[in-house]
């Protein structure tokens, strides 16, 4: 990682990998995206960051000519380039090797056609792992713009605009754990049980009895404690898991589109058990095998399905 300096802003590489599918990428995250807090505009990444108690904004683009994503960081979290060259890599999924992914997956007769089509498909990670796991119980039986829209109220209803801010989309800090345990969200646009759900996930973050966004945190610890958790299930724990925990081979159990879309390319594959044991032989890529698939069906009905 490379970080040059400047007087109030800082530009970071992250290196990757060809083939890289930005494109599809950051489509996937803009179409999830909480209003207000983070935005996918122009083929450009958009948030406004903290980061050890400096703020700023971070932009990211691919670089003209070589194969690295280009991280512009303004404002006094700028100080903090280099540190910063870590969350962002795992949020572009920049480290991974996608032909050691292709050698693995490529010869699976279901697989095949669809790594072929896109052979640098990546999984999308996320800024916060707090963040995504609220948007994942939100999405949970609902449409992915449904959940967008849910996600925008709950900005508006528990956190801070940040005043003087140069760009809209970008103009909400997410709540904290505290502010979404603490706050009103009735008439929300959920049922209770899962805005139940949504706080009580946020006060274990809060009290620190679950630690998702701490660096180092045992993987499956964090995966036990959240599907232990009313109201939590396989699919939200098996998506995070893929997003925020970057577990390459995580698989987001029961997740309609992904048995459709399976049974759709393989008609012998109807019942769930065939599945699960089918899948197997995606391992230890199974979290690409979902994007594969999640994204054959976006290609085909030009909707955002999955996650």
């Amino acid at each position: 990682m490379h970080s040059t300096q400047l007087p109030s802003a800082a530009t970071i590489e992250l290196p990757y990998k060809r083939p890289f599918d930005w494109a599809r990428l950051i489509a996937f995250i803009g179409g999830r995206a909480s209003a207000g807090v983070e935005s996918v505009e122009g083929g450009v990444y958009r948030r406004a960051i903290e980061w050890r108690g400096d703020v700023g904004i971070v932009e990211v683009r691919p670089h003209a000519r070589k194969h690295c994503l280009i991280a512009t960081v303004q404002g006094d979290v700028h100080r903090h380039a280099d540190e910063l060259a870590v969350p962002l890599s795992r949020l572009f999924d920049v480290h991974v090797d996608p032909h050691e992914i292709a050698r693995c997956l490529s010869h699976d007769p279901l697989l095949g056609p669809l790594v072929e089509a896109t052979p640098g498909l990546r999984v999308p990670g996320a800024w916060s792992g707090f963040e995504l796991v609220v948007r994942t119980i939100v999405g949970q039986q609902v449409s992915v713009k449904g959940a967008s829209t849910i996600m925008g109220r709950i900005v508006q209803r528990a956190g801070r605009r940040i005043d003087g801010h140069p760009h809209e989309g970008t103009a909400w800090r997410f709540p904290t754990p505290r502010e979404l345990a603490d706050a009103d969200l009735a008439q929300i646009g959920m049922p209770g049980k899962r805005v139940e759900t949504v706080q009580r996930f946020a006060h274990a973050v809060a009290t620190g009895a679950l630690p998702i966004d701490t660096p180092g945190a045992d993987r499956e610890h964090l995966k036990r404690e959240l599907l232990a958790m009313p109201g939590i299930g396989p699919w939200t724990v098996g998506y995070v898991a893929m997003r925020a925990l970057r577990d390459p081979d995580a698989w987001p159990d029961a997740d309609l589109v992904l048995m459709q879309a399976i049974a759709r390319r393989e008609p012998s594959l109807l019942k769930p058990a065939q599945q699960r044991a089918y899948v197997e032989r995606w391992r230890p890529w199974r979290a690409y095998a979902a994007m594969h698939l999640w994204n054959g069906v976006a290609l085909e009905s030009g909707l955002a399905r999955g996650g």
